[in-house]
């Protein structure tokens, strides 16, 4: 197993605040909030540097908002600053698990998504049905996932390979950001990685499982 030593600097570095800027505001741009933040773009940005350089650095409040699609759902979303941090740290954590994750893992991950699940599945369904006639599928969902996530598992299982106390500090921070207790859903897809890393060893499990039919 790798282990990440000095990861801190690079993810909080204003090369890397800039990049996730920019991923951050695609389709956002018109938006009150980010185009406040874009008058000051510079100042907000190294102040932000500054912050969590120095560990300052505090996560602000979420605010929430209902939406229908098609049930109602409360949404609670952060300030730019901090989704802006988000995004940093979702890069670094995604360069360092995704290779780690099964293939047939498809939620929030790049070149996967829904279409390419339900094809793969299919494939599958088809290859089960020319050989046993039958095919049965496991249906099931872990209710309120995102929320129940057990955050000393989660920061136990990234702390198995970064070792940088800075970088973790910054995880630890994001990460109890967000109670489990409050039943509520973060906007954006930056909360991929946590999800998908406390769901690793389940997968890995269950595809090394023998399921076979009585």
């Amino acid at each position: 197993m790798k282990f990440y030593t000095d990861i801190f600097t690079r993810t909080v570095s204003l090369e890397s605040l800039l990049d996730a800027w920019d991923k951050f505001k695609v389709g956002k741009k018109h938006k009150p909030d980010v185009q406040v933040f874009e008058r000051r773009l510079e100042d907000n940005l190294f102040a932000l540097h500054d912050d969590l350089v120095s560990k300052r650095y505090r996560h602000g409040e979420y605010s929430g908002f209902y939406i229908k699609d098609p049930r109602v759902r409360l949404i609670h979303k952060s300030i730019v600053r901090d989704r802006i941090v988000h995004h940093a740290v979702f890069k670094t954590l995604n360069a360092i698990f995704e290779p780690t994750f099964i293939f047939d893992s498809y939620s929030c991950r790049e070149d996967k998504g829904t279409h390419r699940a339900v094809r793969r599945l299919r494939m599958f369904a088809d290859a089960v049905r020319g050989a046993h006639g039958n095919c049965f599928v496991l249906k099931c969902d872990i209710r309120k996932f995102f929320h129940s996530i057990d955050h000393g598992i989660l920061l136990e299982i990234i702390s198995r390979r970064i070792k940088d106390v800075d970088m973790v500090w910054l995880i630890k921070t994001l990460v109890e950001s967000f109670p489990v207790q409050t039943q509520i859903e973060r906007e954006g897809g930056e909360e991929g990685a946590p999800s998908e890393i406390s769901l690793h060893s389940f997968s890995r499990t269950s595809i090394s499982m023998n399921w076979t039919s009585s």
